[in-house]
């Protein structure tokens, strides 16, 4: 896989190194020279220039790229180059990096981004999966913000412990994908029961997250008790421009 890495500071050099470590084709785009000998990377191709001039990217032929990343501190030079790599050039897939998280909402489709990582939202969601047992902790939003990767961990005095998988009606646009359990990932069936300290792991429309966070929470084992005087299996239904420039990143890359 040819892989075009916008971008060789840190964050730029480490995805290279792990890229190559897997043997694949890469190409950094950098404005400084003297990158190229600080890296240490061996195997890459280098192409030293401004990665938001359109004769670079024609340089660096980016029709042939499998994914573009663009990794730099800059949240306009990312969504620059996602929007060239996808309009003019036609990749198949770009990977745009979120500096400031203010401006995680314009890396969608609109500019040409099809995968948004953003680094301190990354970072606040495994502080907060370490240690928030008993919510919903989103790690990772997919498909250009249309879903995510939610986890949720069981307290033992959960109301769902001891439940099957196929007890509880999940939300219509949340499925249930793995459970960690004892450090060791299961593939769920509805015959699986729900221990205390599991930890589950769902891909859900971030619309249905609220759905999910309801049906999980202590509040809905008394609203349905007081309804039903029962364990609850609980039924949730489903929820049914011009490109503004981003504020100032906050990091630097």
């Amino acid at each position: 896989m040819k892989v075009v890495i916008v971008g060789a500071g840190s964050v730029g050099s480490s995805i290279a190194r792990e890229l190559l470590a897997h043997k694949h084709e890469i190409l950094l785009i950098d404005l400084k020279p003297e990158v190229i000998g600080r890296s240490g990377l061996r195997g890459a191709h280098w192409l030293v220039g401004d990665a938001c001039e359109l004769s670079t990217l024609q340089d660096a032929k980016l029709e042939g790229a499998d994914v573009v990343v663009s990794a730099t501190g800059d949240d306009k030079v990312n969504l620059v180059v996602s929007l060239l790599a996808k309009t003019e050039f036609g990749v198949g897939r770009t990977v745009g990096r979120v500096n400031n998280p203010k401006n995680d909402w314009m890396f969608d489709d609109s500019w040409g981004v099809d995968v948004a990582v953003n680094t301190p939202q990354l970072m606040t969601a495994l502080v907060e999966e370490a240690v928030e047992i008993g919510d919903l902790v989103r790690l990772l939003t997919l498909q250009t913000g249309v879903s995510s990767l939610v986890e949720f961990t069981v307290p033992h005095d959960s109301h769902v412990v001891g439940l099957t998988v196929g007890d509880i009606e999940w939300p219509e646009d949340s499925t249930l994908v793995a459970i960690l359990r004892d450090q060791a990932p299961i593939t769920p069936s509805r015959d699986d029961v729900i221990d205390g300290g599991d930890e589950l792991f769902f891909v859900t429309t971030i619309a249905a997250e609220d759905e999910l966070r309801a049906l999980l929470s202590p509040e809905s084992q008394d609203e349905d008790e007081d309804a039903a005087g029962q364990h609850p299996v609980t039924t949730a239904g489903r929820h049914g421009g011009e490109n503004p420039l981003p504020e100032d990143d906050g990091f630097d890359g």
